[in-house]
């Protein structure tokens, strides 16, 4: 019986033992487990930490980049310490005045030119030579009208140019039904001219003006031109005068003056930039320079 219980021990100690081998894992198999499981730990915290800088750097290019902001640039008038943008006159304002207008002056607000009661009239260049139009003309003669100014208009004189196409290319622009103001011819270039051609050519073609508008124009020019190269050549004809100082024009023959242009750098609301501003000198008035309509 002994023996029995004896066998049945050493059965059940070697059944146990053969279970603790079966479950267990060899040792190389246990650190090579260990090893693998190191591996990926270690690749997840790496794979989180490149995630991690990725994101950083999305971040990063994501953020908004604040600029700052750019104004525009202030008016450069304000600069100036003559401007003033209510100024009607540079000139005393007790005289009749007047503005000429050409391209250089853009989009002209006629409306609130208009409204400046002391703006009387307004040459408007019409052309040049013998084929060169004015591109704002036909723009303002319209609005100049339409806003209650006294319109004219001017043709810039080339003395070599031929005078015929020269005429016809004034008259095909300064039509006599849209003109309040006798024609204005600017004469400010000998042009290569000896002055003897010059003035020969400059009446001519002021005669032929006078024969297609039936009345004599008014002559434009500077005063130091008119005495270096005019004196007794213009004796028929008005003049406005060009002068930038303060005190009026005095001619070398002292002949009647009927317009003095007394600024080239004149302001009134509605014109950006520089305006030329003229006025009627002693008892001349728009009467002398309205236009005959037939």
């Amino acid at each position: 019986m002994r023996k029995y219980i004896s066998y049945i021990i050493i059965l059940l100690i070697a059944v146990m033992a053969s279970g603790d081998v079966l479950g267990a894992k060899p040792k190389k198999q246990q650190r090579r487990t260990r090893a693998k499981t190191t591996k990926v730990v270690k690749k997840q915290s790496k794979t989180k930490a490149r995630s991690k800088s990725k994101s950083k750097a999305k971040a990063k290019g994501k953020t908004k980049v604040v600029r700052p902001v750019v104004q525009a640039a202030p008016d450069p008038r304000l600069d100036d310490p003559d401007y003033n943008p209510f100024l009607q006159c540079e000139d005393t304002c007790g005289h009749v005045h007047g503005i000429d207008l050409s391209r250089y002056q853009g989009d002209v607000f006629w409306e609130t030119v208009g409204e400046n009661t002391k703006m009387a009239y307004v040459y408007l260049k019409a052309t040049e030579g013998g084929d060169r139009i004015d591109p704002k003309f036909e723009r303002n003669i319209n609005l100049a009208h339409r806003y209650g100014l006294k319109v004219g208009s001017y043709h810039f004189f080339r003395p070599k140019t031929p005078l015929q196409k020269q005429l016809e290319n004034f008259t095909a622009q300064c039509l006599p039904g849209e003109q309040d103001l006798i024609p204005m011819i600017d004469v400010e270039t000998l042009g290569g001219l000896e002055v003897n051609q010059f003035c020969d050519s400059l009446l001519t073609f002021l005669q032929m003006v006078e024969k297609a508008y039936h009345q004599k124009p008014l002559v434009y020019t500077f005063r130091n031109f008119y005495n270096w190269h005019l004196v007794g050549k213009l004796d028929d004809y008005q003049l406005m005068i060009a002068l930038y100082l303060e005190e009026e024009p005095v001619l070398a023959d002292e002949r009647d003056i009927t317009m003095w242009q007394y600024t080239g750098k004149g302001r009134i609301v509605g014109i950006n930039g520089y305006v030329d501003k003229s006025r009627f000198l002693g008892r001349h008035g728009l009467r002398d320079i309205r236009f005959r309509h037939k």
